[in-house]
Formats: C-alpha cells, sequence, structure tokens
C-alpha cells in the first residue's frame, strides 16, 4: 500500500535465494564499472594490486547516484524479460551518467556501437579511459550515450521529457530517475502535473522513480528532510500513488524494490487495460516509487574520519587524491575489491555469462530501445499542400490578412492526417495567437476536472492533440521528448516569454548538433518548430513587459546547422517557411509572425521563390531599374517591412529620381556568408544585392547589433545602419512604438535624406516634414488612443 516503509506480515520476496545472489551480483558488477570509470586508467580489473600509476591524473565524475540508479534498472531489467516489456529509461540526476554508461555496457550494446569498446579486458580499459577524459565522454548522458534522450546537463526536465516520449506510445513504458536536488528546480515542480495529460488508452506510462539520497553537491535536499507523511502528502497531491523504497541493506533492497516495481509495473498494465477495453480515459492515479537509499552506497563510509556514504561528500568522487595518497590508494582499493571483479568477469574480462542472462536482449534492452534513437522510428508527416490555403494577393501591399488565422487551417489539416505523430503545443495562448482553427481538428487535452461550462468554448478533450499548460518549460520538455523519440510537433508562445526556455533551447541544439556531426548511428529526428507570436511591435496594452525580441539572439549564438530563424513578411510566406520546418530534420526552427492584421505582399508562387532564396530584391518595391542604387533599404520582420515600404512610398514621391533597392530578408542566417544554403543554392549574393558602396538602411524586428552580429564579414558593412528594438515604449500604439525605437517610415525616410549625398542639400524641407509628421503622430495617439486612419489603413500605392 502507498507509504509502505518496512515488509508487511504477509510479504512474500519474489526473487529466490539464487535470484538474489544474481540480482546483486550484476548490481555490483554495475557499481564496480560505475567506480571504476572515475578511477582507473590502467588495471581495468584489478588482475593486480592497484598502483598510483593505474589512477587517473584528474579524478572526475559523479559517484553518489549511481548505486541508487543500477538499482532501479536492474529490477527493470527483470520485468522486462518476465512481461516482454518496452521499456526507457531517463536518468534524472545531472552527472549521474556512470549508472547508465555500466548498464549500457553489460549488455553489450555499448560494443555494438563502439566496437572498440568491446566486452573483454580490452574493452572495458577503453571504456574505462574515456569517461570524463579529453577527447572521451561527458559525466552527464551525453547523446554519446545510447538508450539516453536526455542529457541531465542542466536539471530539471527529465519528467517532462519522460512524458513526451509517451505520448502517442501506448505499449511504452518510461522509467525515469528523479534525482531530489533536480527536484527542487521550478521546471520540475511543474512537469508533476504531466499525469493530468496522459490519455491511458492512446499513450504510454510514465514511472517517476524520485531518488532520495539525500544530498546535492553540497548541502542536504528538501525533499530527502521533510517528514514522511509530508512528503507522501505533496506526491499524492500531485496526483500519484507514492510507494516507498527505504533503506540500505542491499538484500531486503533488492527485494523491495523487485516487489515494489512489479506492483506498479501491474498498475500500470490494470489501468490501460481497463481504459482500453471500455474506451474510457479519466485520469487515473498513477503509481510511482520513492526510493530513499544512501548517497554514494556501498562506496567508502568515511575518509579521514569524516562520513561519507550518506553525505554530500558522497556527490563527486569520493575519494580525491589516491594517486598521491597512499593510505587513500588502498581506501580506493579495498572498495573496488569489495565488487569482487574476480567473480563477475571471466578471464577475458567479460560479465560471466549466467550474469549476461539477466539483461533483456536485442532491442528490449533499455540500451538499445529504439525509441532512445527516435530517428530509426521517424515517419514523414503526411503534409496537405500548403499552397491551397494561400491568401489571394492581387497586389502587393493592397490587402489585409491574419497570417496566424491563415496559417492555423494549415496546420489544422496536418493535424487531421497525421493523428498519432503531430501535436501542437502552446502555454494557454493557442486561442490568442490566432490558431484557433486548429480546435476543429483536434481539441486540447485534458484529464482532469471537467465543469459543464467547459462545453461553451473550453474546448478540452480527453482525446484533445493540443498541449496546453502554463509553463513553457514542461511544454519544451514534452515536445523535446516527443521529438526525440521520432514525432513532430509546433510550439507557438508569446515573444518576450519564449526566453523562459533560453537554456532548453541551448540544451536541446548541443544535443542536436553532437549527434548531427559526429554520431553517425543516432538517425535525423524531427525538427523543433517554434513559431514566436504576439511579438514587440504590437504590444497595445501590455507593454513594456511583452517587449522583447532576443530570443532571435539566443537562437544565434548556436551553429546555423542546428538553429534557423524566418521572419516570413507575409500569410503566404508564412505558410512555404511552416511547411519548409515541417518536413526538415535536426534542426531548432524559429518562425516569427505576428497574429495581427498585416498587408499582404506576394502571391503564393512568389512567395515559395522568395523563402527558398531566403532573401531577394522585390522588384515592384524597388526603383533602381537593375542600375546602382543610391540606396538600398533592406528589412526583416513584419513591421518593419510595412514602415520600410512607406517610406519608400514617400521617398519615391518626393524625389521621383531616387533609386531604392528594396530588399526583404526572410532566412535571417542568410545574413552569413558561410552558411550553407538548404536548397543547394549558392551564396545568397548578398554582396550584390547590397552592393558595394551605397547606404544600406536595414530595418529590423529585433535588436540591431544582432544584424551586426550575423553580416560583420560582408562587403560594405562598414555602410550598412540598422534599425531595431531600443528597449523603448509602454503602452503605445503601433506607430508611437516604431518612432519611439526610431523604425518607423517618418525616420526611416529621414535617414535616407541624411546619408544620400545628393539628397542632404536638397531634401531639408522634406526632412522638416517628416519631423513635423512625427510629431503630429505621437500628439493624435496620445489624444484619441489610437493612430491617425491614413496610417492604420495605409497601403502601397502601386
Amino acid at each position: 500500500m502507498a507509504g509502505t516503509t518496512e515488509f508487511s506480515a504477509d510479504f512474500v520476496a519474489p526473487l529466490s535465494p539464487d535470484e538474489l545472489e544474481e540480482t546483486n551480483a550484476y548490481w555490483q558488477a554495475c557499481n564496480y564499472l560505475a567506480a571504476g570509470m572515475i578511477y582507473l586508467r590502467a588495471n581495468p580489473l584489478l588482475r593486480k594490486s592497484l598502483k598510483p600509476e593505474h589512477i587517473k591524473h584528474r579524478l572526475l565524475g559523479h559517484w553518489g547516484s549511481d548505486p541508487g540508479q543500477s538499482l532501479i534498472w536492474i529490477h527493470l531489467n527483470r520485468l522486462i524479460k518476465k512481461y516482454d516489456l518496452n521499456v526507457m529509461y531517463i536518468a534524472g540526476p545531472g552527472h549521474g551518467a556512470p549508472a547508465t554508461l555500466a548498464n549500457c555496457y553489460l549488455e553489450g550494446y555499448y560494443s555494438e556501437i563502439y566496437p572498440d569498446k568491446s566486452r573483454d579486458e580490452a574493452g572495458l580499459l577503453k571504456f574505462f579511459q574515456q569517461f570524463s577524459f579529453p577527447g572521451g565522454i561527458g559525466s552527464h548522458c551525453t547523446p554519446e550515450t545510447p538508450g539516453s534522450i536526455h542529457e541531465g546537463g542542466e536539471l530539471g526536465y527529465s519528467i517532462s521529457h519522460a512524458y513526451g516520449a509517451a505520448f502517442d506510445n501506448p505499449d511504452l513504458i518510461v522509467a525515469v530517475a528523479v534525482g531530489d536536488g533536480e527536484a527542487e528546480s521550478g521546471p520540475l515542480a511543474t512537469s508533476w502535473h504531466s499525469n493530468k495529460f496522459l490519455n491511458p488508452i492512446r499513450d504510454g506510462a510514465v514511472l517517476p522513480v524520485l531518488h532520495l539520497n539525500g544530498y546535492k553537491i553540497a548541502n542536504p535536499t528538501v525533499l530527502a528532510r521533510i517528514p514522511h507523511d509530508e512528503l507522501e502528502a505533496l506526491l499524492i497531491g500531485y496526483g500519484h500513488k507514492p510507494y516507498f523504497v527505504e533503506g540500505d541493506e542491499p538484500s531486503a533492497m533488492h527485494q523491495q524494490m523487485a516487489s515494489t516495481l512489479e506492483r506498479c509495473i501491474l498498475e500500470i498494465r490494470s489501468i490501460q487495460q481497463h481504459a482500453r477495453a471500455t474506451g474510457l480515459a479519466a485520469r487515473p492515479r498513477w503509481p510511482m516509487i520513492v526510493l530513499r537509499s544512501p548517497k554514494g552506497w556501498t562506496g567508502p563510509k568515511f575518509v579521514d574520519g569524516h562520513k561519507v556514504e550518506g553525505s554530500w561528500r558522497a556527490h563527486q568522487v569520493p575519494v580525491s587524491d589516491p594517486a598521491t595518497n597512499q593510505k587513500h590508494l588502498s581506501l580506493v582499493e579495498e572498495w573496488l575489491r569489495s565488487y569482487k571483479p574476480e567473480e563477475l568477469f571471466d578471464g577475458d574480462g567479460r560479465l560471466i555469462a549466467e550474469l549476461q542472462e539477466l539483461a533483456p536482449s536485442g532491442p528490449r534492452r533499455i540500451s538499445a530501445n529504439p525509441h532512445a534513437n527516435g530517428g530509426r522510428l521517424r515517419k514523414e508527416l503526411d503534409l496537405p499542400d500548403f499552397r491551397d490555403y494561400a491568401v489571394e494577393v492581387k497586389a502587393p501591399g493592397a490587402a489585409d490578412a491574419l497570417p496566424t488565422d491563415v496559417l492555423a487551417h494549415f496546420l489544422a489539416e496536418v493535424m487531421r492526417r497525421n493523428m498519432s505523430s503531430f501535436r501542437v503545443f502552446g502555454p494557454d495562448e493557442t486561442a490568442s495567437n490566432r490558431l484557433t482553427a486548429i480546435y476543429a481538428a483536434s481539441k486540447k487535452t485534458w484529464l482532469a476536472e471537467f465543469k459543464p461550462e467547459d462545453a461553451d468554448g473550453g474546448e478540452l478533450d480527453v482525446s484533445g492533440r493540443v498541449m496546453e499548460m502554463l509553463s513553457e518549460h514542461t511544454l519544451e520538455g514534452w515536445f523535446e521528448g516527443y521529438a526525440l523519440t521520432g514525432r513532430h510537433g509546433l510550439f507557438s508562445s508569446y515573444e518576450a516569454f519564449i526566453h523562459i526556455i533560453d537554456s532548453m533551447f541551448n540544451q536541446h541544439a548541443k544535443w542536436l548538433e553532437k549527434s548531427k556531426k559526429e554520431l553517425d548511428w543516432r538517425a535525423p529526428v524531427p525538427s523543433i518548430n517554434i513559431l514566436i507570436t504576439s511579438l514587440v511591435w504590437r504590444q497595445d496594452h501590455n507593454g513594456f513587459t511583452h517587449q522583447d525580441p532576443g530570443f532571435l539572439d539566443v537562437v544565434t549564438n548556436k551553429s546555423p546547422d542546428v538553429g534557423r530563424i524566418y521572419l516570413p513578411p507575409d500569410a503566404n510566406c508564412l505558410l512555404s517557411v511552416t511547411d519548409h520546418c515541417l518536413r526538415s530534420r535536426d534542426y531548432v526552427n524559429v518562425i516569427v509572425a505576428d497574429k495581427q492584421e498585416h498587408l499582404q505582399y506576394l502571391n503564393m508562387e512568389d512567395a515559395i521563390t522568395h523563402c527558398t532564396k531566403g532573401i531577394g530584391i522585390w522588384d515592384w518595391a524597388s526603383s533602381d531599374n537593375g542600375e546602382d542604387p543610391d540606396v538600398v533599404m533592406a528589412c526583416a520582420g513584419d513591421i518593419p517591412t510595412m514602415e520600410s515600404l512607406a517610406a519608400v512610398a514617400i521617398l519615391r514621391e518626393h524625389f521621383p529620381d531616387l533609386k531604392i533597392r528594396f530588399v526583404n530578408v526572410v532566412d535571417l542566417f542568410r545574413l552569413m556568408p558561410e552558411t550553407e544554403h538548404p536548397h543547394g543554392l549558392s551564396d545568397p549574393d548578398f554582396d550584390s544585392l547590397f552592393t558595394t558602396d551605397q547606404p544600406i538602411i536595414f530595418n529590423f524586428h529585433g535588436y540591431a547589433s544582432l544584424i551586426h552580429k550575423l553580416s560583420y564579414r560582408r562587403k560594405n558593412h562598414d555602410n550598412m545602419h540598422v534599425r531595431g528594438y531600443k528597449e523603448k515604449g509602454s503602452i503605445n500604439t503601433p506607430l508611437e512604438l516604431a518612432i519611439l525605437n526610431q523604425i518607423d517610415r517618418f525616420n526611416l525616410a529621414i535617414d535616407v535624406i541624411d546619408r544620400v549625398p545628393r539628397l542632404r542639400s536638397v531634401g531639408a524641407h522634406v526632412k522638416e516634414w517628416l519631423k513635423g509628421q512625427i510629431i503630429a503622430s505621437v500628439n493624435y495617439a496620445h489624444a484619441e488612443g489610437i493612430d491617425k486612419e491614413e496610417i492604420r489603413n495605409w497601403k502601397w500605392p502601386g
């Protein structure tokens, strides 16, 4: 029963004496490997007495959580074999890779992926030597680790990744070890609520194991130091049914874990079978385990009189100087020999045959589970022809449309055609971002309480595929887990608050870059597609707090091989870009598109060509007639595009002979000269588009410095003058906000007059008129609370 901390009177030990002995021996082998990879650079099986030269010069790694994690893994193995289970394992403790690596190696899959790490003494030595070593592998579950979709380099995402993997995988069980230090993080705290979104009919199951070993790097953990009843109440309050496995005596702990884990698996199967037989997907109380075992279990209990096992001192390297301290060298040798490696490995250095039999075989091995290399299971989306959703554009800049509403109808059909492999994610903003049409295909996933009023526009459904929860962390974690196991999706969010996942983006981008460039055995996975809307330039009432386009700066810190940024200027370009992103693999694609009405410029054929190039001249807005221009007007983003076009119209009216070249940028990384074009085109002729000696006025959606960062090695960069967001504004009309940041039509026209030599004298009167327009526009906005009608309804005069 929930809350059990000791054997009840009718407890029957599930493991026979022989099974217990073999299980414990396998666990000892795991622990030996985990410790060995931290310490040993030679003498991997202690065939000789341990000497200083056998110890690594730098001892790096984390021991503390490894024995507990291996306990979970090996007991999962028993049940995988008994019930033919499909199980993934996620290691939440940040640097707890030694346990995962040890189990991968003992299962044999590691040697299949990396043949030089063979299952013999020579291979084991290389396996030890590579760990936390230059040219080797890191101390967390990096992409090089088979069976992993979760690095854990940053804490907090293990549960959300696990649920993302379980969605739409009905036969998959994802066991996730949650570190008790990790459990203190904000993302982890919100992710417990994922159980309200798991449908027992169509989805798999997640089995969290909260691993209470009591300490972080140098402090106790909160959940390990609160009363048992309080912890149990907390977990019950999160909607789980907690079972407790507690102790430090190995034999008793093996029996407890074997019994408790089997009970949890059978409960999961019972929940799923009932839901699938009845068709009722009501939210169950899913089981979970609280595993309380000592930090650094089975390691040195004391070092120099200081408590180590069961203390923060066991978190990393329990004995730090054995190569220079003979007493400590003897202590490490005694510790390693306590696992009796001579009994665990045969003369060739292989795990003895009877222990090898304890692991599952083939793809049932946790390390070889195909879902952990999700690109192997990936199926292409069945996409409708996005051209069918085109906005009719009879003339450029003559009519308005809602870009994201247009996109939503396309996404609805994508959903209909891919009802087991495509989901849309968003933090309570799907409707706000004008994506409501998606609900016609599938509503919002909801397995918590329903109320009668929900039927009136609530758009809730236990079978919904739109994932909404007011936690960007959890949503991004779900999406990453979903994509890394081979499925597809799109995540929409307000621009200012997508920053919440900055570091998650960083972690995922690093995972993709390592996988894509260095690991041939990892198959390409579907891209993470992020639609940013509710943009900085249309915060008419939200104000300054909702104005921040800086996520683009974060993305450009990463290689264009894994991250791309698209700023489609209208609805047809948005459709073309989104179709491209949904088809792509191994990227994080960021699409910036406003949810408000905007002028439409390109028919579908022209939009496809423009987006394919990524950057191009708009002839209809240019007046250079193929000659050397007096000025290049460039822009990226919807509001900057409109304001730039309006500036061009003003300039052409007042200076009919002015030669203007108008350039629009869709793919922001095309500004970088070294960026490889995805369609095989040559360098996008940036230098010829922007000429070699004339001024370039670049009107940009985000911070101006970003354009300089991307284009600093381009010709004529010294003549490029970028306007962008300057952290100016609060509650403003769209034009007023543009004026405050000097991306508006009037300031742009003034800039051209100032920078084109022949206009500096003849343009004085026009400059004065433009300054008057700025003053009048701001005064009108403050008096009427709206922009002038000629501004609101401006159209391209062509």
